[in-house]
């Protein structure tokens, strides 16, 4: 059924949203965005990356050259019944790890020859994600979700096997916009979907996003001025820096894509807060052209210090509710769009089951109903 019927449920589950918007369940034009990763049928042991290739392999010829050393010892001593037991015990795993290792070198150019240099045995489309857990992860999916912040349902879902986050805020927050029918958006997400130009991509869809720029300044983390603490001065385009020198405009480069803006002063060299500000002869601070879209949402998340908390108060209740309700091995299917639908069936059992909860059953009943009959009147060959 699922194998056959994967377009028109997927569709079922976006008609169900539609429903909701119907019935005044969807009024807030408000979502959190998150992703989490799900298992895919696939074993970690059937899944190779360059680093596990290269462990596996390692091992391989480290067990190669042990036997090939106990070969060599019981060369030097006196023949009898054990030895010999013994010489061909170690042959045999000699020829069962040749064989291993041109089964690995085969993989390994199959591997190396995928475009994210991973490949996975069982179900080709997962991929090994890093999780939560330090040191953990799991061969899987990464599945994104947008949730309605009044009650939780979600609005908007995809199956991807990308294993980062930074890609899909732009994506996720258009689906929910249009699921939602908004001429506006509000949107919460986490660290992870910090990306300079998704974040500008929404607020040229007319969406707005509140989440926290990830630390990744180097001279923070040394214990040095982060860039944070220079204040820019729109009337004079420069910084002003903590011991209160002006960082001027030099010149424009172009960056990854990024057209940037090279701030620096002549000051340095004999500024007492040098040693806490740089290494190098003068501080530079670099300025993208948006960068104003970016301090805005700083500014928000200034303003709103419980957009996270609201975040992980939306979010966390779908995702717990649909890895208990899949059972410890998550998803049954395989290859990516079988997944998806797979998904889109769980999605529309949490969706159903939560607007039970909320305006009963006998009322979900009526709403479909009516929803029935307009669809009637309106296409009377769906009748």
């Amino acid at each position: 059924f699922r194998k056959d019927n994967g377009a028109a449920i997927r569709k079922v589950c976006a008609q169900f949203v539609a429903l909701c918007r119907a019935i005044g369940l969807l009024t807030t034009a408000s979502v959190a965005i998150d992703g989490s990763k799900f298992k895919a049928v696939n074993n970690r042991d059937k899944n190779f990356t360059r680093a596990k290739m290269e462990r596996r392999l390692a091992q391989i010829e480290e067990s190669v050259a042990r036997y090939l050393s106990q070969l060599d010892t019981a060369d030097l001593q006196e023949p009898s019944e054990a030895l010999a037991i013994k010489t061909a015990h170690l042959k045999e795993k000699l020829a069962k790890l040749a064989t291993e290792l041109e089964r690995l070198k085969a993989l390994e150019k199959r591997m190396l020859a995928s475009p994210d240099q991973q490949i996975s045995l069982t179900d080709p489309d997962s991929r090994s994600m890093a999780t939560s857990g330090r040191g953990s992860g799991v061969v899987g999916y990464n599945v994104q979700v947008a949730v309605d912040t009044e009650n939780h349902l979600i609005v908007a879902h995809e199956v991807t096997n990308i294993g980062t986050d930074r890609a899909q805020l732009a994506n996720m927050a258009s689906q929910a916009k249009e699921a939602l029918g908004a001429e506006h958006l509000d949107v919460v997400a986490d660290r992870g979907y910090f990306n300079s130009p998704e974040i500008l991509a929404c607020e040229q869809a007319n969406i707005t996003v509140t989440l926290p720029k990830p630390m990744t300044s180097g001279a923070k983390a040394d214990g040095r001025f982060g860039k944070q603490d220079f204040v820019y001065l729109p009337a004079e385009d420069a910084y002003r820096c903590p011991a209160g020198e002006k960082l001027t405009y030099h010149y424009t480069n172009e960056e990854d894509g990024k057209t940037l803006r090279r701030y620096w002063a002549t000051a340095c060299p004999s500024c007492p807060l040098k040693s806490r500000c740089t290494t190098g002869p003068q501080r530079r601070i670099s300025r993208w052209e948006h960068e104003n879209v970016l301090e805005a949402v700083q500014q928000r998340l200034d303003g709103n210090p419980q957009a996270m908390r609201l975040r992980r108060e939306t979010v966390e209740h779908p995702f717990g509710t649909l890895k208990m309700r899949m059972g410890a091995t998550h998803f049954l299917m395989r290859r990516l769009p079988k997944v998806a639908t797979e998904m889109a069936l769980h999605v529309l059992a949490y969706n159903l089951t939560r607007v039970m909860n909320i305006i009963g059953v006998q009322a979900l009943v009526a709403a479909i109903r009516t929803c029935l009959a307009r669809c009637s009147r309106q296409h009377p060959a769906f009748a």
